[in-house]
């Protein structure tokens, strides 16, 4: 299966960091996030990386290369202006089967070769990796009835919400949904398969998942990474 790694945004949150490091090369424990994705896409089996480039894009190829050092066939393509999470798409040619699409900034033990394999089996449109991700609230939440009047008081709650990781596997079909050279990110593009009768299936994962978007999850990312990585590379050797 071919793989599609989004690496070609600006990664704003973490400016300043990010004026001189593309978000996917900054080091989580003593390597880039993206040598952990690339080795962790070899182990799951996959044999073909295009990464779609665009801020401080000779970095990323610099040192990635052709993928060799990693097993890997690595080819990309480059923005010449910020396409979203799903616009890149349509600057790659020979997607013309089932494609995983990741961000590359995302850590995470999934199973890339697990979330491949859900998707033969079930053959939506698209299938979407999804966590349930906690979100506390700091203050007391206070339900009120018609009248104004207090019913609830909740202190401090948290509720579980199941949200999108970053990590796809489409059918070349969806492609047709893709203007070449349009701005579209994921948000735009599963209403849009939806609204058009195609299926979109949920891969709901319950490990380990951290966005490192912002300084405070590429902190935790950082304080986290000796304990992922084992769980990540005790599962099998390299295929």
């Amino acid at each position: 299966m071919k793989t599609v790694i989004l690496a070609g945004g600006k990664g704003t949150r973490l400016m300043p960091y990010t004026t001189v490091f593309p978000k996917p090369l900054m080091p989580i424990g003593d390597v880039p996030i993206l040598d952990l994705v690339l080795r962790q896409l070899k182990q799951a089996g996959m044999r073909e990386v295009v990464i779609s480039v665009g801020h401080l894009a000779e970095l990323i190829i610099a040192y990635c290369g052709d993928g060799s050092q990693y097993g890997l066939s690595i080819t990309y393509v480059r923005e010449r202006e910020p396409l979203g999470t799903i616009g890149p798409l349509s600057l790659i040619e020979g997607l013309d089967e089932p494609f995983l699409v990741l961000n590359g900034d995302v850590l995470t033990d999934l199973d890339y070769g697990a979330l491949g394999a859900f998707h033969q089996q079930h053959r939506p449109s698209a299938t979407v990796a999804c966590f349930q991700r906690p979100h506390i609230v700091d203050k007391a939440v206070v339900s009120l009835d018609d009248d104004g009047r207090i019913i609830g008081y909740l202190e401090k709650p948290t509720f579980h919400h199941l949200v999108a990781m970053g990590l796809y596997v489409f059918d070349p079909s969806v492609l047709a949904h893709i203007a070449p050279g349009q701005r579209l990110d994921a948000p735009d593009l599963i209403p849009t398969l939806m609204a058009s009768g195609k299926t979109v299936q949920a891969f709901e994962f319950d490990g380990y998942w951290l966005d490192i978007g912002v300084p405070t999850d590429y902190q935790r990312a950082m304080d986290d990474f000796s304990t992922v990585h084992e769980r990540i590379f005790r599962r099998a050797p390299d295929r």
